[in-house]
């Protein structure tokens, strides 16, 4: 039921999301008691701040109560953005994730660590070992950003800044 309602409630929140100027991450309902618990998880490309999830949050809850039939009941609603831990699996994750390290577990041969250049539609541009690589999302099993506690090298950030060669089939 949980997951009927999820997707019942998925157009609604997008929408709602889309109007402050996000995108909907992530959407869960489960039971709580006799509470329903509205889990939505937003993203944007400059990050979600406080003010701007009070304000999705505001939203959300305001659309929520207009289509309270699909609900049929109370509810605590959860609005938050994703952690630093969140796995990049779409290419929009990649894109926001241009110039940060990533940890990449690919299907085949051993985990790398690699800075993320420019993101296509079926590839990202890495700078994995000093050389360029496109690396096919389908070649990915769990891609992490890794937390770094200083600037990144300039020379690593100019060479992808640099990089405008288009994506070519991943190797």
């Amino acid at each position: 039921m949980p997951g009927e309602l999820a997707s019942r409630l998925e157009p609604i929140v997008a929408e709602a999301v889309a109007t402050a100027g996000f995108d909907l991450d992530a959407l869960d309902v489960q039971q709580a008691g006799r509470r329903k618990l509205v889990k939505v998880v937003v993203d944007g490309d400059d990050g979600v701040g406080l003010d701007e999830v009070a304000d999705i949050s505001r939203l959300v809850s305001a659309r929520l109560d207009e289509h309270d039939e699909l609900i049929a009941g109370a509810y605590t609603l959860e609005v938050t953005s994703p952690g630093v831990d969140r796995p990049l699996t779409r290419p929009r994750h990649w894109r926001r994730a241009r110039f940060r390290l990533v940890r990449v577990t690919p299907t085949e041969g051993p985990a790398f660590v690699g800075r993320v250049g420019h993101a296509g539609e079926d590839a990202v541009r890495m700078l994995v070992d000093g050389e360029l690589r496109d690396v096919a999302y389908s070649d990915v099993t769990r891609a992490v950003i890794e937390v770094e506690f200083r600037q990144p090298p300039a020379a690593e950030l100019k060479m992808l800044e640099e990089d405008g060669r288009d994506l070519e089939e991943p190797r």
